[in-house]
């Protein structure tokens, strides 16, 4: 009898690739936005117009600040991760997020404490959305 390995189904939030925002104009309309501050980090967030751009937009920026080239990448690549483990089932397909690192913050805090605080911050940025 031959034993096979089930394979774990996919779930609804890897179909749902994130959109990366690249272009300034994008991250200037997300400044002048909401914000929500955390302790890791900066969350900014904006409605778009209808028919902008469809899905779930994201971008993530660390300013010398936060440190060196290193200390910067390592910045950006936590919130990267956390908001592909969490937006997909927090936001809201017709909005654009930026993610804003913090100086001794992003990179050194707990990577849990992280995704605690984005979660908190999109309940406090959309409250119930039933």
């Amino acid at each position: 009898m031959a034993v096979t390995e089930a394979v774990p189904a996919r779930s609804e939030a890897a179909s749902l690739p994130l959109q990366v925002l690249s272009k300034r104009a994008d991250f200037l309309r997300a400044a002048k936005a909401r914000r929500v501050p955390c302790e890791g980090f900066l969350l900014q967030a904006r409605k778009r117009a209808p028919g902008e751009a469809e899905g779930i937009r994201v971008g993530f920026t660390c300013s010398k600040k936060v440190g060196n080239a290193v200390a910067r990448n390592r910045a950006k690549r936590r919130l990267r991760e956390i908001a592909r483990l969490n937006l997909p089932q927090l936001g809201l397909p017709d909005h654009d997020y930026v993610l804003i690192g913090r100086a001794e913050k992003t990179a050194s805090r707990d990577f849990a404490a992280l995704q605690d605080d984005l979660r908190r911050a999109m309940a406090k940025l959309h409250g119930n959305r039933a």
